[in-house]
């Protein structure tokens, strides 16, 4: 049968018509978008109308605001590093300690070699933001507050419009990492107080390799990569036209299924996740049922290893993940999960089923099927489980 894919906050596949489009700017618009020449000029036509698509999906005023970059993870470095050298006589980081690794693994190394003082902020057991800590945490040294959108992992959704008004009231810039929200719920950053917004083209159903950092007009932004004046002397190098192609096809895609994400998409998540609580018992979701995003569960099975269940439904033919795919590998619990304070029993047992459009009704119910027998399996293999088993017999 074929394989059910379940990591789509991992990666999207690539949509076949974005495919499609990107493949002429491999061979017949070749061009360098750069070149006075018709061959520069059609490449460069069909780059205005993919920032102009992501520029509509975001809801950017302009869409000189946005930067074509390599993904997300550039794109937050760019961000924090780009105000911590604007912002003069500021040189303090607040974000949260639940962030992805792209922008954690920077602060950290910023705060070794550089001095860079950085507030991270936790969360309670639902994975939502201590407003008030937030709040005390910005100050007349803040040079930028940088909040994720959404969790990549639990899915859990922040509130970076307000959060955003609060950095400027202490004047300070506000940068979200939106990688796993652009597409999945509505975005409009005319209406709101946010500086610089990261997003990631293949976890939207586009390529890997291209992203893009909307920088408001009028915001002081360093380049981090330096060269020729490509992007308005922003980002220096040649830019990947088939990729940018493939990201603007992908952002009119995402517009166009957006409220497909949120109704149909989340109809079957929560179809999912309330079966596996119903048939297997014992288990729990991480994050905010009230905030979440459509696509996402995080379900935590007591006394059991994640990596375990994950193995079984693997060799079952379903993909999932037990969180960042960056993280891939760690011995060590989820950060994200030590942060919110999930009990010990559930920490090392949690696993990410996260969706996207091309799911079916059929899979759903076929993983239901095959997940309540695999964590029977690792519940036979697991010396924790047996423990607890033993315990509540001689309880009883």
């Amino acid at each position: 049968m074929r394989p059910i894919y379940l990591d789509n906050n991992a990666t999207t596949r690539t949509d076949p018509a974005v495919v499609d489009a990107m493949l002429p700017f491999f061979s017949e618009q070749f061009g360098n978008p750069s070149s006075a020449h018709v061959f520069g000029a059609e490449v460069g036509e069909a780059m205005k109308q993919a920032r102009r698509s992501l520029q509509a999906l975001i809801g950017a005023a302009f869409d000189r605001e946005i930067i074509f970059t390599s993904g997300g993870t550039e794109s937050d470095n760019a961000a924090i590093l780009s105000a911590l050298e604007t912002q003069e006589g500021r040189d303090e980081i607040v974000t949260t300690s639940v962030e992805h690794p792209a922008i954690l693994s920077l602060i950290e190394h910023l705060e070794k070699s550089r001095g860079i003082k950085v507030h991270r902020i936790g969360v309670d057991r639902h994975g939502r933001l201590d407003l008030e800590a937030y709040q005390q945490a910005l100050g007349p040294r803040t040079a930028i507050a940088s909040v994720m959108w959404a969790n990549n992992e639990t899915g859990t959704i922040f509130p970076v419009e307000q959060l955003a008004k609060w950095a400027h009231a202490a004047g300070a810039l506000f940068h979200t990492d939106a990688v796993q929200a652009v597409g999945k719920v509505p975005i409009d950053l005319k209406a709101t107080e946010i500086d610089m917004l990261s997003l990631s083209g293949h976890k939207l159903h586009g390529p890997k390799g291209i992203g893009a950092l909307y920088v408001r007009k009028n915001v002081k932004f360093a380049p981090l990569i330096r060269g020729g004046h490509q992007e308005r002397a922003r980002r220096g190098g040649t830019e990947n036209a088939p990729a940018i192609v493939g990201l603007g096809k992908a952002a009119e895609f995402a517009m166009a299924h957006m409220e497909e994400e949120r109704t149909r998409i989340r109809a079957l998540r929560d179809r999912l996740e309330q079966g596996v609580l119903q048939q297997i018992g014992h288990c729990f979701v991480n994050g905010d049922d009230q905030n979440r995003l459509p696509n996402t569960s995080n379900i935590a099975f007591e006394y059991l290893d994640g990596e375990a269940i994950l193995h079984h439904m693997n060799k079952a033919g379903v993909a999932a993940s037990t969180g960042s795919a960056c993280t891939a590998g760690s011995t060590e619990p989820s950060h994200v999960l030590k942060a919110m304070n999930v009990p010990d029993v559930g920490l090392r047992g949690a696993i990410r089923l996260s969706l996207s459009r091309e799911n079916t009704d059929e899979e759903i119910e076929r993983v239901l099927d095959l997940l309540p027998e695999i964590v029977a399996h690792v519940r036979t293999l697991s010396p924790a489980w047996q423990e607890r088993r033993v315990n509540a017999a001689r309880a009883g």
